[in-house]
This record gives structure tokens, C-alpha cells and sequence, in this order.
């Protein structure tokens, strides 16, 4: 399926997936997504219905209301029980799977599609292991299937701003990275993401910290030590709520990542230093809660923007709360640029945006994070 063009037609398209001028209309791609839950319904279907280059065809649930959802929200998607009915169909049928179901399915149903000939992405994180995660990138290299993690938050409006802002090395050299991703909820919800069984693979770290790993990763590179405190700090909670992670990449970054459901009082969302300058950011990137109210990204029309308010700032000697430091205008947020990488990967014309040796890379941290939590160690990459 990878490098082939589908329709037939060899349409040229640009590196973001869309159609060059000049050239017919493609037919779209077609996709099974796995799970409708919150990563199925909030985030996936939606950006994928918005993408001019795929098609929601099939979405897999064996509960009734949710099904009930997803005929509703897309008019003539096919609903199935399980994964399995999708494969018996296999890649005639379908172009690509996306993996939405809870955190302990993923490497089984990746496998699973995989192995019936089917290009996949896997929200994130792809496994509970480093290890689980390399066996699936050798498994689509074996198979030569494209296999992707949704790392959505690499097109948040904050980090697609400070990715310009380190190009342009308006910073001069960074010294440290703190990035928070930090909640207010101070009774648990329940449900599987708060469960303490290690099947599960529920708990903050991996939820949040698949976030906040992997973009200090994409910005700084290799960690070569690992420091991590974490605990379960409301009653009833079953999993780590409140945890803390001190990374020190190859290149003499130290990376200082929170991420937490019992913040009473939020943190900035980046605090960037650097040796001539540093850069300041408040609030969180405005794409999910958008999805959440059921508003979808359309082309053409403005998506992913924040007020002026919320940008960040950028400068030296002051806190930018008392009114230190420049403006610095917010790039949109750009969730719908994941999936029209993907496509242009699936056809041949782009690289896959996120890779599973990525997420491996990024396992290897959250790994060693708990270890370093659990033994009070630092830990050595």
C-alpha cells in the first residue's frame, strides 16, 4: 500500500497531501477507525471526515449508544462489532486503520491489521513498552506497510510557534525546557485512563507524558538521563495523577516536564530559556476543546486561532506577567495537517509524520521514568 497510488490516476500532489492544481479529483482513501470513545469521536473521526484526501468508512464499537453516535455523526459509515469483522473484509475493502481503543488493545489490534495487509495508525501511546513498539515497526517494515502514532500535539498552536521560534534562533541557545500539562480535577472520573491495573497502561505518565516526552524529544533530541517523581495524590485515585519528569537530553538541554489532574493553580503552558532570551506561553492550544463542542475543522476556514490575549511572550530581565517581554502572534493549531501527512504518506508523495521508532524512543523515557519514580534513581539511557 505505502509509495502506490491508488486511484490510478497518478495525480501529483504536494508534501501536505492535497491535490496540485490542475490534476482530477482523487478518489478518497478509506478508513476503519477502531474505538469510539473520547480519541474515537472527539479527535479522530472528526479530523478524519474533514480531510479532503480520506473517508470514514467503517468505525468499530460493540456498544450500542456509541454506534448509535457514529451513525449519527457520519451519515452512512458502516458500524461493526469488532475489530475482527474488519478483517475478514482485509485491505480490499480498506485503505487504512486507525487504533482509538483503550491503551492495552493497541498492540493486539495493530497487529491484528498489520498482518492483514492494512497501513495503520495508532493513537498514542502505540504500546506500554519500548520494546512492544519496535516489534510493530519491524512487523510493518517486514510487511511494508506505513504504521503512524497520533502525536497530535506536535500541531498545537504553542509548540508549532516555539518550533519557529528555535529555527529562528530567537533564543540563542537553550538551556531548559519546562512544559506543563496541567489539570484541575480533583475528584477522579474513572473510567480505564484512571485505573492502577498495569493492563490497563492508564495513569498520567503515559497519557499526558506521550505528549510532553515526545515533544522534547522533536525539539531537543536524545535523553541521556531520566528523573522522575510521581504520585497518586487524590483519594479514591488508582493511578499516578501528579507527576514530574527532570530529563537531560544528549545536546545539554535540561527538560523539566509536569503533568498533573491536581493543579489548583496552572503553571505556564512553555517557559523556554535561553542564553539571550526566553520565551513565555500561557493556556492551552484551542483544537480539542473545539472538537469537544462539536465544531470541525473545513478548509479554507479559520481553524486552530487564539486570541491575542493568550500569545506568548518573548524576552529578557522580566516576567512577562508584569508586562515583560514582546508579543510573539500564535501559529494556528493544525490537528488536521497530521492526517494529510498521512495520506500523502499512504500515496507515495510525503514521509510518514510520526513514526513507531519515534514512540519507541519516547517509551524508553516514560519507562524510565517509572523506574525513577518507583526506586527514587536517577536513570541512565
Amino acid at each position: 500500500m505505502t509509495g502506490t497510488d491508488t486511484t490510478g490516476t497518478g495525480a501529483r500532489t504536494d508534501p501536505s497531501g492535497t491535490r496540485a492544481p490542475g490534476t482530477a479529483p482523487r478518489t478518497p482513501l478509506r478508513v476503519g477507525l477502531v474505538g469510539y470513545g473520547l480519541a474515537g469521536s472527539v479527535f479522530h473521526a472528526p479530523l478524519i471526515a474533514a480531510s479532503e484526501d480520506l473517508t470514514l468508512t467503517a468505525v468499530t464499537t460493540g456498544n450500542p449508544e456509541r454506534a448509535a453516535e457514529a451513525r449519527a455523526a457520519h451519515p452512512g459509515v458502516r458500524v461493526v462489532a469488532t475489530p475482527g469483522e474488519l478483517w475478514a473484509e482485509g485491505a480490499p475493502a480498506l485503505d487504512l486503520v486507525v487504533v482509538a481503543s483503550p491503551n492495552k488493545t493497541h498492540v493486539a489490534v495493530a497487529t491484528a491489521a498489520l498482518e492483514a495487509g492494512l497501513p495503520v495508525v495508532v493513537d498514542k501511546p502505540l504500546a506500554g513498552t519500548a520494546a512492544e513498539a519496535r516489534g510493530l515497526a519491524a512487523l510493518a517494515e517486514e510487511r511494508g506497510l506505513l504504521l503512524s502514532v497520533f502525536q497530535n500535539r506536535r500541531w498545537d498552536n504553542d509548540f508549532r510557534t516555539l518550533r519557529r521560534l528555535l529555527d529562528e534562533d530567537a533564543l540563542g541557545e537553550v538551556q531548559r525546557f519546562e512544559s506543563r500539562y496541567e489539570r484541575w480535577r480533583p475528584r477522579p472520573k474513572g473510567g480505564w485512563r484512571e485505573s492502577g491495573a498495569p493492563e490497563e497502561i492508564g495513569g498520567l505518565l503515559y497519557d499526558l507524558g506521550s505528549h510532553v516526552v515526545d515533544q522534547a524529544l522533536v525539539l531537543f533530541g536524545p535523553v541521556v538521563s531520566v528523573y522522575a517523581e510521581s504520585d497518586v495524590r487524590r483519594p479514591g485515585a488508582e493511578a499516578d495523577d501528579d507527576t514530574f519528569l527532570a530529563l537531560t537530553h544528549a545536546g545539554g538541554v535540561r527538560s523539566h516536564l509536569y503533568v498533573s489532574a491536581t493543579t489548583a493553580q496552572l503553571g505556564p503552558r512553555f517557559r523556554v530559556l535561553g542564553q539571550g532570551a526566553g520565551f513565555v506561553k500561557y493556556g492551552l492550544d484551542p483544537q480539542e476543546a473545539a472538537l469537544r463542542e462539536g465544531l470541525r475543522p473545513v478548509p479554507g476556514a479559520v481553524w486552530g486561532v487564539e486570541p491575542e490575549a493568550l500569545w506568548g511572550r518573548l524576552g529578557a530581565g522580566e516576567s512577562p506577567l508584569t508586562g515583560g517581554g514582546t508579543p510573539v502572534e500564535s501559529l494556528p493549531g493544525d490537528y488536521p495537517a497530521y492526517y494529510a501527512a498521512v495520506a500523502a504518506a499512504l500515496r507515495g508523495t510525503g514521509e510518514n509524520p510520526v513514526t513507531a521508532h519515534e514512540a519507541a524512543a519516547a517509551l524508553d523515557v516514560l519507562e524510565a521514568a517509572r523506574r525513577s519514580a518507583r526506586e527514587g534513581v536517577t536513570v541512565r539511557l
